[in-house]
Parts: C-alpha cells; sequence; structure tokens
C-alpha cells in the first residue's frame, strides 16, 4: 500500500510541479521543457491506484479503477490551446490595420504583428504569409487561418477583399472594435453576475430576521384569531 501512495504522490508531482519551479525553468530554458516522464505518468498513476483499490478492497475493483484512472490522467494531461486575450488579439488587429495603411505588403504586414498572437493562431498567419509571399492566389491562402478561431473572421474577410490591402487594412480595423465591443459586454455581464453572487448571500442573512419580525407577528397574529 505504500509502494503505490508513493507512486501516485510521484505521479502528480511531476504532472503538476511547484510553481516557483516552472517559473525558474522557464526563466532558463524561455519556456518549460518537456519532460517525457510525463508520458508514463497515466501509467503509473493507473497501476498505483489500482493496487491501492485491490490491496483496500478487491482484486477485481483495483482491476476496474486501474483503467479508468489512466483514461483520467490521460485527460488531464491533454495540453489545453492558450486561450487569447480579446484585448490584445484587437491590438493585433489594429496594428496590422495600421501596417497595411502605411503600404507594407499584406505577407510582410502579418509577419510584423504574429508576436502578440499565441502558438495556434500564430502558425495559422504565418502559414498564410508564407503563401501569400510565394504568390499564392488569396483565397486559397487564407484557408489556412479558417480552422482557427482567432483568426476565421480576417480569414473570411480577407477573402473577400481579395488582393487589396486597403480593404484588409478596413476588415482588421472593424475586427478590432467588435472585439473590444464583445469583451467590454462580457466583462460588464460578468461583473452583474458576481454582483448578484456577492448580495445573494446578504439577503439569506437578513431573511431570519424578516421571518422572525415580519412573517412570524402575522402568522401568530392569525393563530391567535383562529384558536380564539
Amino acid at each position: 500500500m505504500s509502494l503505490a501512495l508513493t507512486l501516485i504522490a510521484l505521479a502528480i508531482l511531476i504532472a503538476f510541479p511547484h510553481a516557483p519551479v516552472r517559473k525558474r525553468l522557464a526563466s532558463i530554458y524561455g519556456r518549460t521543457p518537456k519532460r517525457p516522464l510525463r508520458k508514463l505518468i497515466p501509467l503509473v498513476f493507473g497501476l498505483a491506484l489500482g493496487a491501492l483499490v485491490a490491496v483496500v478492497a478487491a482484486p477485481l475493483a483495483g482491476a476496474l479503477v486501474a483503467p479508468l484512472a489512466m483514461w483520467t490522467a490521460v485527460r488531464l494531461l491533454k495540453p489545453r490551446p492558450t486561450p487569447v486575450d480579446p484585448f490584445d488579439l484587437a491590438a493585433t488587429w489594429d496594428l496590422l490595420a495600421a501596417c497595411l495603411r502605411s503600404g507594407m505588403p499584406v505577407p510582410d504586414a502579418i509577419r510584423a504583428v504574429l508576436d502578440g498572437l499565441p502558438d495556434h493562431p500564430r502558425a495559422a498567419l504565418r502559414e498564410v504569409a508564407e503563401s501569400l509571399a510565394l504568390g499564392a492566389d488569396p483565397v486559397r491562402a487564407w484557408s489556412a487561418a479558417l480552422d482557427c478561431p482567432d483568426t476565421a473572421a480576417l480569414a473570411r474577410g480577407a477573402r473577400r477583399s481579395a488582393r487589396s490591402g486597403a480593404a484588409l487594412a478596413g476588415v482588421a480595423r472593424t475586427l478590432a472594435t467588435g472585439v473590444r465591443d464583445r469583451a467590454d459586454e462580457l466583462a460588464e455581464a460578468r461583473a452583474q453576475r458576481v454582483t448578484v453572487l456577492v448580495t445573494a448571500p446578504l439577503g439569506l442573512c437578513f431573511l431570519p430576521a424578516f421571518l422572525c419580525a415580519g412573517v412570524a407577528p402575522v402568522l401568530i397574529g392569525l393563530v391567535g384569531r383562529t384558536l380564539n
């Protein structure tokens, strides 16, 4: 049992290292290096938890728990795409519009704004820029950005504007305004939701006093009159 608990603890430590360790590695390497041991975590975690359940409960239960634990570990460790900050995205579209209005070619303007984007949209736009630089048809070149949710709207507008950089600048500027407006609406909705969540417990605190001072005397008076 102690061996199983030790293996589970090691698997958790490898999967979710302490935050200062991640920051230190990121400062040295620029990003947290990939760990080959991470691929073994689902296997180790599943076998260890299955062995623990088999010892504590029953061998059959351990055999059922082991694959379930492996599947859960795989799902938890599956890399998730980095969310794009809407205001960073809007700033990127503003910068793209400024580059295009200054007369930069579309491929160069796209390359100039890639640093402000996460991996997925950056890779999509880089592929678009390379295709356009090689002379590909704009409709076909921009199809690479349609699969990314963060660049799909820009790609659709660019396909409509075809080869006109000025038209694409207008599309980028409109997208920046729309992204900011949606972000403001979402922030306001979240603020209203937080207000409700904060005031609800306060209302519950006053509920006993309301029942005692308002509802209880009325009920007592009605019951008293009925009995009399």
